[in-house]
């Protein structure tokens, strides 16, 4: 798998469904908020024979402005809802495609956000943000 390719589609696809939340595929140098960005990757080679298969962990981070401590929660609960317009998880759900189809495209056989952590106060330079970080299962051939 194209590492780089998966983490802009990734980012992408959120975009596409979400497009009021700033996406990137890499940790930018500032945030503009509310911003959704692909972080760390972990790989885990060789899961099927002949390199058959690889697994990606992808850690993304959500982060909101923390202007006002109740709409900046409200905000980040929205984007963590597991379906409605502002999920990031409908958002890689439809980057999944259709029965039989590639994710993403056609980079992955298939992504899957697995868990949201880490909802907790971000310290970013000297400015603090209402984030979590969201946890993307990416698996395809090596």
């Amino acid at each position: 798998m194209d590492i780089g390719a998966i983490r802009d589609a990734i980012a992408d696809a959120v975009r596409d469904a979400i497009p009021r939340l700033n996406c990137f595929g890499y940790c930018p140098d500032s945030i503009p908020e509310p911003c959704f960005y692909v972080g760390e990757v972990d790989i885990e080679f060789d899961q099927a024979f002949g390199r058959g298969l690889d697994e990606l962990m992808v850690t993304c981070r959500l982060l909101v402005s923390r202007s006002d401590d109740r709409a900046g929660q409200a905000a980040l609960d929205r984007h963590l809802a597991g379906s409605g317009p502002h999920s990031i998880k409908a958002a890689l759900g439809a980057a999944r495609g259709a029965p039989g189809e590639m994710a993403l495209g056609g980079l992955a056989d298939d992504v899957h956000l697995q868990r949201v952590q880490g909802y907790r106060m971000y310290q970013v330079g000297d400015t603090y943000y209402y984030g979590a970080e969201l946890v993307v299962r990416v698996i395809g051939g090596g």
